[in-house]
């Protein structure tokens, strides 16, 4: 009896990229649901497709409203993250979301941009694996620290993240919360 082939293991973004872009977006957010919770946040996810947000993040201390957005395969010039839905015309403002998630799939990285960064631009273009080009943007890589300490409080001690902001010794200019 003749043994068939095992299927050769494919990375994620390769295992998505058959996909719609609808299903795509449903996978990354299915991968936030679980990264957040593993950090230690509260999850939410609102019924219905009618806001802006994706979910509601809570981190004991305040809540957020949070779009996920997500790259499954790297463009010639990097992973580019447009800050509006369908309509690239009505881009999110602080009414609608408080940050934007950006998942790279292929690189698994995260970043954690706050909406304020978007109040000049509508869209950010990251290079997580680039020595020689980096994005202005880089400063919000994996900065789940800025859902998980508040500016004016105490940050939760059982949050998994790295507290960037309120350690005892924390560099404040290259903490992105404090810039």
């Amino acid at each position: 009896m003749k043994k068939s082939p095992s299927p050769k293991p494919q990375n994620a973004a390769q295992s998505t990229n058959r996909l719609t872009t609808k299903r795509r977006g449903e996978v990354a957010e299915a991968a936030f649901l679980h990264k957040a919770a593993m950090l230690g946040f509260a999850v939410a996810k609102p019924w219905g497709e009618s806001d802006r947000y994706d979910f509601i993040v809570d981190s004991g201390s305040r809540s957020w409203r949070v779009q996920v957005k997500s790259a499954h395969c790297n463009g010639k010039y990097g992973y580019t993250f447009h800050a509006c839905g369908n309509v690239q015309s009505v881009t999110y403002t602080a009414k609608d979301i408080d940050f934007l998630v950006a998942y790279v799939v292929p690189e698994d990285v995260w970043y954690v941009v706050p909406i304020q960064a978007f109040k000049r631009i509508t869209s950010v273009t990251l290079f997580p694996s680039s020595k020689r080009r980096m994005s202005r943007f880089e400063k919000y890589r994996e900065a789940w620290c800025l859902m998980a300490c508040p500016k004016d409080g105490e940050c939760r001690k059982e949050m998994g993240v790295e507290l960037r902001c309120q350690r005892p010794g924390c560099d404040e200019s290259a903490c992105p919360k404090m810039r």
